[in-house]
């Protein structure tokens, strides 16, 4: 069974007044199995947002469903929402999303604290993804006193904290120099093979070559799939730079 299933989702937006209605999602279907690493790319209004909000219980669709572990999030009672995505989902944004007025370590605990877990389960959970991650010498440090690369590595430690079924990152590498890319890119690798699910939505081919698979959305739809195997990130890089060209040109077809 796979972890993540999309089926059929649809989202239409309106105004206030029922009118102008706007399709941002047309029946897409696809899955996502344990240990999978996806990238989701598309131009700009081509619906990858609207997607992860939905994906995130954020956002609700107008038709279709999200099943997580066999579990439909969208028949989640409003009361429990919240507590669902502390526990299973894990999320990594472009600009981090960090409190500037707690330290790294306490940003990291936020949704252990959410939970109610104590404070020792909490230190024996951190110690190792803090060393895994390179930043056990910064945990009490405050996110203004240290660079973009290593806010996200703590965004990345949050993520991870509550062991959650999948990571969400939306534009993980849009706020970083290409040195803090590659290390965090490299750091995507590492906790993938060890099992980690993740779906990442992003602009960047550099990113997305590192995905095993990559989703390309057009106008609500997946338009095109491409899949990795045993290429390497540069000849996924190619593949990746020919089908957004012809996504760019209107096609509909491949050469």
């Amino acid at each position: 069974m796979p972890l993540l299933q999309v089926q059929q989702l649809k989202k239409v937006y309106t105004n206030r007044f029922g009118g102008n209605k706007a399709e941002a999602l047309s029946k897409i279907s696809f899955s996502v199995e344990s240990g999978d690493y996806i990238a989701i790319m598309g131009e700009s209004g081509s619906g990858k947002t609207t997607l992860l909000n939905i994906l995130a219980a954020i956002d609700q669709p107008t038709n279709g469903k999200v099943l997580l572990n066999d579990q439909d999030i969208g028949q989640i009672s409003e009361k429990n929402i919240a507590k669902f995505r502390r526990e299973h989902l894990g999320f990594v944004f472009q600009e981090f999303n960090l409190l500037d007025t707690f330290s790294l370590k306490d940003n990291i605990f936020l949704p252990l604290v959410l939970s109610g877990k104590k404070y020792p389960e909490m230190e024996s959970k951190l110690k190792p993804i803090a060393k895994k991650l390179g930043i056990a010498s910064l945990l009490d440090k405050f996110p203004y006193e240290v660079s973009g690369g290593q806010k996200q590595r703590a965004a990345v430690a949050r993520a991870l904290i509550t062991h959650p079924a999948l990571i969400l990152a939306d534009e993980p590498t849009g706020a970083l120099d290409s040195k803090s890319t590659s290390e965090l890119l490299t750091l995507f690798d590492q906790i993938n093979k060890e099992g980690q699910t993740v779906l990442m939505v992003t602009h960047s081919i550099q990113a997305a070559s590192h995905a095993k698979r990559v989703l390309f959305i057009k106008d609500g739809n997946v338009f095109h799939e491409l899949y990795k195997g045993d290429e390497s990130n540069e000849q996924m890089f190619q593949k990746i730079s020919h089908t957004l060209t012809v996504l760019s040109s209107g096609e509909d077809h491949y050469a």
